[in-house]
């Protein structure tokens, strides 16, 4: 994968992102909270594989992501414990949301863990902009 190739495909994912967001928000608007958390899930997911992007890495599967992640960007201190710890609680409540009918989210949940997305996805944001890539 070229420079130019590797931004654009950045920004492909950041694109993505944003667009589940704001997906989240119009399921949320409509009483689909499920549905809304489920998105909340993949606007990180999708920041993250931007930023990962960075290093060249194009993992294959969701454990892949949190991983590289980890590995790449919070262990050595670019980004910090708990926005992995809200990628992994994040991808618990997707599966719970997508695949048991009988897990509940009240509307706070979904505020709440909007307000941690945002913030991981605009420090996702800041990095790729400081670094040249958006």
């Amino acid at each position: 994968m070229n420079e130019e190739n590797k931004k654009a495909n950045i920004l492909e994912e950041m694109d993505r992102a944003n667009e589940a967001m704001r997906a989240a928000n119009l399921l949320f608007e409509n009483k689909f909270i499920k549905d809304a958390i489920s998105k909340l899930y993949y606007a990180v997911l999708y920041s993250i594989r931007g930023l990962l992007l960075i290093k060249g890495f194009e993992p294959k599967s969701h454990d892949g992501a949190l991983r590289l992640f980890g590995q790449h960007f919070v262990k050595p201190g670019i980004f910090e414990a708990r926005d992995s710890h809200l990628f992994s609680k994040l991808m618990k409540f997707r599966e719970e949301a997508d695949y048991n009918p009988s897990y509940t989210f009240m509307p706070e949940d979904f505020t709440e863990l909007k307000r941690e997305a945002e913030g991981v996805i605009q420090k996702i944001t800041q990095y790729l902009k400081a670094k040249g890539n958006l």
